[in-house]
């Protein structure tokens, strides 16, 4: 007897997609569009935060701004001299958290396979989401990293081990030097962990993997500005955060931030954005005699902000709601700048690369171009720019149907509300908290509001699993039962002679 081929006895590819037909065509579609991109703009795409990347990535060192793991992909792809490498590498995080989300809808909460896929299509299918995968910036990898870790937990459910904990904890630390905002995430996982009771050993495990790299990363950090730390923005990027409505009648500085307080009677340049605080000239923060992004500049920025929401709360608290609530505009509208937004466009003509100085010798566009080890300026090839510029124009999630998805997973939750809401309270609360930290501590940014979609994605998705699906009709046949018998007694009373 002939031994079957694996395509025959059910585990080969075909076989696979096969069972799958509906997940497949939706992957084949996202990863077209992928394609067309790539042979649109060549090699990548560029925004102002790429060149700091790639700065690190020629010469490591641990950035004052913003910590290093991104840097370390570019670095560890720099002996292949392609930006277009790395552009498909993230293009393929994307279509693989596709997978992952379709994989664990399917077997972990038995989605139908229309169901599952359709919880990936604001991932396959939003032409920002396919912009952001081609630009060389963090976001593309720290949302990977994001879905892997939830994955990864949701897969086991409560039967994790300690050894899937360390995974994790690994997976959260690479997160977190990818972008600051990891940390948060550990915070949530440490939460799901102790709501549904997950063994000490298991959460000890996480919290101590996850703290090695970060602690290896802080210990360099440490000999190169001889402090451990993971950045020397967050001060800076606060203050920014409070500088729209810090009054210093109401904070009274010291003398030592008197500096950094505002007139609005003498200022002739407003300041519109929060950014602007740290980088328009006009701005206060300017007044400082220290190079940017020092230590004292950081702590001094940090000290009167803090100061700042001490003392006005409840501006505080305004700025960041305004913030909040942006993201779940229907509109996609001009912000910060028309120059930012621009950036996060398939665009018609490509930008010469800027020549700012990186280092003493080195400009942004000579590193690119060394990099590459030839022409790193985007070339538009058409007719394939075309064809995704027109997508991208027509084909993205509002805002507004983001928050929908939010509400909907947050509906998953209630009826499971004596189990904490259940598996689905990782990625709802994983992904709002990462729409909040942005505007708690700096300021909003469409970049920043992608790798949360996923998230939502998974939650809202397992609302319609068998558990929570079964109690919400419980729910509502018990509400619409005693609406009934309320009916029933006023019209029965109604009837009753005076």
């Amino acid at each position: 007897m002939t031994e079957k081929t694996p395509a025959v006895s059910g585990f080969g590819l075909r076989a696979l997609m096969g069972r799958h037909k509906i997940f497949t065509v939706v992957l084949a579609g996202g990863a077209l569009l992928r394609l067309i991109a790539t042979l649109g703009y060549r090699p990548a795409a560029w925004f102002n935060d790429s060149f700091d990347y790639l700065h690190v990535a020629m010469a490591p060192y641990p950035h004052p701004i913003r910590p290093d793991g991104y840097s370390f992909l570019l670095w560890i792809l720099k002996p292949f001299h392609s930006f277009m490498l790395v552009a498909t590498i993230q293009h393929l995080m994307g279509l693989a958290s596709a997978v992952m989300i379709y994989a664990v809808l399917r077997k972990r909460f038995r989605l139908p396979g229309w169901g599952a896929s359709l919880a990936t299509v604001p991932v396959l299918y939003d032409g920002y989401q396919i912009q952001l995968e081609h630009l060389i910036l963090s976001d593309t990898t720290f949302g990977f990293l994001l879905v892997s870790i939830v994955t990864l937990l949701l897969w086991h459910g409560r039967d994790l081990t300690w050894k899937t904990g360390a995974l994790a904890g690994l997976l959260l630390g690479l997160a977190t030097l990818t972008r600051t905002v990891g940390t948060p995430v550990l915070a949530a996982v440490v939460v799901y962990f102790l709501v549904r009771r997950i063994k000490w050993r298991v959460i000890v495990a996480t919290v101590a993997v996850c703290a090695l790299p970060l602690a290896a990363y802080a210990g360099w950090f440490w000999s190169y500005y001889g402090k451990p730390g993971m950045t020397m923005s967050s001060g800076v990027f606060l203050y920014a955060r409070v500088s729209a409505f810090a009054d210093c009648n109401k904070i009274k500085p010291p003398v030592t931030e008197y500096a950094l307080c505002k007139n609005n009677k003498t200022s002739h340049t407003p300041l519109v954005f929060s950014q602007d605080a740290i980088w328009n000239r006009n701005s206060p923060f300017h007044r400082i005699p220290a190079q940017r992004f020092t230590d004292y500049q950081n702590q001094l920025a940090s000290d009167f902000a803090k100061r700042a929401i001490i003392a006005q709360p409840l501006d505080y608290l305004r700025v960041v709601g305004d913030d909040f609530l942006f993201t779940f505009r229907w509109k996609r509208t001009v912000f910060p700048d028309r120059a930012t937004y621009e950036m996060y466009q398939f665009s018609k003509k490509s930008a010469a690369l800027p020549t700012w100085r990186m280092s003493k010798d080195k400009t942004a566009a000579a590193e690119a171009h060394s990099y590459e080890q030839g022409n790193a300026r985007t070339k538009i090839v058409d007719p394939w720019a075309t064809i995704i510029r027109t997508y991208q124009r027509f084909v993205h999630l509002p805002g507004t149907l983001l928050g929908g998805i939010l509400i909907v997973g947050l509906a998953g939750l209630i009826p499971l509300w004596r189990r904490w809401g259940g598996a689905a309270l990782l990625p709802w609360i994983t992904a709002t908290g990462l729409l909040l930290v942005p505007p708690a501590t700096a300021e909003f940014d469409y970049r920043y509001v992608l790798p949360t979609v996923p998230l939502a994605c998974i939650a809202a998705a397992i609302t319609f699993s068998d558990e929570p699906r079964r109690k919400l009709a419980r729910m509502f046949r018990r509400r619409g039962g005693a609406a009934d018998a309320e009916s029933t007694s006023s019209s029965s009373g109604d009837a009753v002679p005076a």
